[in-house]
C-alpha cells in the first residue's frame, strides 16, 4: 500500500459537513465519482420505467381497477373488452408457446447432442413432420383455444346477469386452456417420441422428458396468464357470489405449483447423470454443457413462473392498498373491483364490506350531528351519554320571527318552508362561525348556546358578535323575516334531559329565560336586537365598543330590574 488513491480524502470522525457525493466511513471520506452517480441515476430511471409499465410499485399514487392498465377500465364497453381480452389471450398464448418450443429445441439439440436429431434421424422426420406439427399446433391451437374460451364467456359480452353455470365457465376457463395445451403438447410428445424412438431407442427418454417438461411449463404459464386476462370477466362472475372452493387453488396452491415446476429441471439433471453413466455416450464437455443448460433453464423457468404468480398475487393487494389510501384521506366512495377467486378476492370483498360499513356509519353520524348538533354528537361519541347535567357559565341567544302568523297566512306551505330555511340558515351559519351551538328550533324561533357543551373562555364576546351578525344578515338576506333577538348570559345547567330511552341535550336556567324575554322586548325596538347590560359588561373591550346602554326595565317573570344594551 504505497499511498492512497487520489479519490480518498482524510476526514475526522467529528466532521458534520459532507459533500452530497461523498460517503463517510470510519473516519475516512470517500468521494463518489461521476460515473457511479450517473449509473445510479440511470438505474433509478430504469426502475421508474419498470414500475410504471408493470404497475408493481408501492410508490405509484393509484392503481388500475383490475390491477393493470392492460385490462382497461370497469366502465369500458363489452365489445371493446371482448376484443381486448381476445388480443391479450392470443399474444400471451403465442408468446408462452414460442418460448416453450425454443426451450424444448434447446434441450433436444444442445443439452442432449447424442444421438443427433440431424445425422441420426431421417430427414423427413426432422425437417418435415416436426416443423409441420409445430406450426399447425401453434397457429390452429392458439386460434381454437382463444375462440373456444371467448365463446364460453359470451354471457359477459352480451351483458347478461351471470347464472351459476356462467360463473363455473368463467372460473373453469383457465383450467380448460391449460388442459388444451397439455393435450397439444402431449400429442406432440407422443408423436416425436414414437418417430424418433423407432430410429433409435435412446431418443425415447430424451423426448419424453424435454417435450413433456416444456409442455407442462407452458400449460401452467397459460393457466396463470389466462387468469390475469379474464379478470374483467371474473369480476362479473363474482357478482353472482363467491366461486366454489374446489375450483380455486388459492395462493398456497399457486406457489406450490410454481415450486414443483421450477424443480423439474433438477430432475432432468439427475436423469442426465443416470443416462450419461449408463450409456457412456457423452464426453465431459458435452455433459458439462448439458448441466449448464439445464441449470439455466431451471433459473429462467423459476424466475418467469414466480414473476407471473407474484404479479397475480401482488396486484389485488396493491389495488386494496391504493383504495385504503383514499379511505385514510376521508374518501369513502372507493369500492374496489373484486376480480380474484382466491383468498385475495375475499380480501377485496372484505374491503368493500368495510367501506360500506364506514359509509353507513358516516351517514348516521352526519344525521345525528344535524339533529342534535355537531358538538353534542362529538361529545356523545367520546363518552357514554347519561342523564343529568352540570352548572356552566354560558351565553344564550334567542331569535323569534315577528308576526309569524301574518307571515304564514296567504303563502303556500312550500314557500313558507323555503323562507324559514333561509332564515335558519343565517342563524346556524353565524352561530357555528362564533363557536356556538344551536340547541333547538321551536317553530319560527331558535335557541343558541355559547359555552356548552364545549367550553369557551369568553362566551359573551362570541354571543354578542353572533347576535349583531345575525341581525345584519337577516335584514340583507331574509328581509321578509323580521325577528327579535335577545342575548343574555349567566350560570345555567347544561346536560341531558329526558328518560333513559329518549333524551336530548339542553340548557336550563336564568340566562335562557332572560334571553327569551329580551327577544320579545327587542321586537318593538328599531334594531330588533337587545342584550342585558351584565352580558355586555362581561364581554371584552373590543366587543363592548359595539354596544350602548339604554333604559332599565323589569322583564316579565323577573323580580329584579334589568338594564338594556343596544347595538351602536
Amino acid at each position: 500500500m504505497g499511498g492512497e488513491p487520489p479519490d480518498v480524502v482524510n476526514g475526522a470522525l467529528g466532521d458534520h459537513e459532507t459533500h452530497p457525493n461523498h460517503l463517510r466511513c470510519r473516519g475516512r471520506q470517500f468521494r463518489l465519482g461521476p460515473t457511479m452517480t450517473a449509473n445510479k441515476s440511470v438505474a433509478r430511471r430504469l426502475g421508474g420505467v419498470l414500475e410504471k409499465v408493470t404497475q408493481q410499485s408501492g410508490r405509484l399514487p393509484d392503481a388500475p381497477e383490475y390491477g393493470s392498465w392492460l385490462l382497461g377500465k370497469a366502465s369500458e364497453s363489452q365489445l371493446r373488452r371482448r376484443i381486448r381480452i381476445q388480443v391479450i389471450l392470443t399474444v400471451f398464448i403465442l408468446s408462452a408457446n414460442v418460448l416453450g418450443i425454443g426451450a424444448a429445441l434447446l434441450l433436444v439439440i444442445v443439452a442432449f447432442p447424442v444421438p443427433s436429431v440431424f445425422s441420426d434421424a431421417p430427414f423427413w422426420v426432422t425437417w418435415v413432420v416436426c416443423p409441420a406439427y409445430i406450426c399447425l399446433a401453434l397457429l390452429i391451437g392458439t386460434l381454437w383455444i382463444t375462440r373456444r374460451t371467448v365463446s364460453a364467456l359470451r354471457w359477459s359480452i352480451e351483458e347478461r346477469t351471470p347464472t351459476r353455470e356462467d360463473q363455473l365457465n368463467a372460473f373453469l376457463a383457465p383450467r380448460r386452456v391449460a388442459k388444451a395445451h397439455l393435450l397439444l403438447w402431449g400429442v406432440g410428445t407422443a408423436l416425436f417420441t414414437t418417430l424418433y424412438g423407432l430410429q433409435n431407442p435412446t431418443f425415447i427418454p430424451r423426448f419424453l422428458f424435454t417435450i413433456s417438461f416444456a409442455g407442462v411449463v407452458v400449460a401452467t404459464a397459460c393457466y396463470l396468464l389466462t387468469e390475469f386476462a379474464l379478470r374483467p370477466v371474473a369480476a362479473q362472475a363474482l357478482e353472482a357470489g363467491p366461486p366454489p372452493r374446489r375450483l380455486t387453488a388459492g395462493i398456497m396452491g399457486r406457489l406450490m405449483l410454481v415450486w414443483f415446476l421450477a424443480s423439474l429441471p433438477v430432475v432432468g439433471i439427475a436423469l442426465l447423470a443416470v443416462f450419461a453413466v449408463a450409456l457412456q455416450n457423452l464426453t465431459e464437455t458435452q455433459f458439462a454443457v448439458a448441466v449448464w443448460i439445464l441449470a439455466i433453464v431451471a433459473l429462467l423457468v423459476g424466475f418467469i413462473l414466480m414473476w407471473i404468480v407474484s404479479w397475480l398475487t401482488a396486484t389485488p393487494v396493491r389495488v386494496v392498498r391504493a383504495a385504503l389510501k383514499h379511505v385514510e384521506q376521508g374518501d369513502l366512495d372507493c369500492n374496489v373491483v373484486v376480480f380474484d377467486g382466491t383468498e385475495l378476492g375475499e380480501l377485496q370483498r372484505g374491503f368493500n364490506s368495510m367501506v360500506s360499513g364506514l359509509r353507513e356509519r358516516e351517514r348516521v353520524r352526519d344525521l345525528f350531528g344535524r339533529h342534535v348538533g355537531r358538538d353534542v354528537a362529538a361529545a356523545a361519541e367520546q363518552q357514554r351519554p347519561k342523564l343529568g347535567g352540570e352548572e356552566r357559565h354560558v351565553a344564550v341567544i334567542f331569535v323569534d320571527i315577528i308576526g309569524s302568523t301574518q307571515l304564514v297566512t296567504g303563502r303556500p306551505a312550500t314557500e313558507v318552508v323555503d323562507l324559514l330555511n333561509r332564515f335558519f340558515a343565517v342563524i346556524v351559519d353565524e352561530v357555528d362561525r362564533h363557536h356556538g351551538f344551536v340547541n333547538k328550533f321551536e317553530g319560527d324561533a331558535a335557541l343558541a348556546v355559547f359555552g356548552a357543551p364545549n367550553h369557551l373562555d369568553h362566551p359573551e364576546d362570541e354571543a354578542l358578535a353572533a347576535g349583531r351578525a345575525i341581525a345584519r344578515r337577516i335584514r340583507d338576506e331574509a328581509p321578509e323575516c323580521e325577528a327579535g333577538i335577545g342575548v343574555a348570559s349567566g350560570e345555567a345547567v347544561a346536560g341531558n334531559v329526558g328518560a333513559k330511552e329518549r333524551f336530548e341535550f339542553t340548557v336550563i336556567g336564568e340566562p335562557v329565560n332572560e334571553a327569551a324575554r329580551l327577544c320579545e322586548l327587542a321586537k318593538s325596538t328599531p334594531t330588533h336586537l337587545l342584550a342585558s347590560s351584565q352580558t355586555v359588561q362581561n364581554a371584552g373591550e373590543n366587543e363592548r365598543g359595539h354596544w350602548t346602554f339604554g333604559d332599565t326595565v323589569t322583564l316579565r317573570g323577573h323580580d329584579e330590574p334589568t338594564r338594556l344594551a343596544l347595538p351602536v
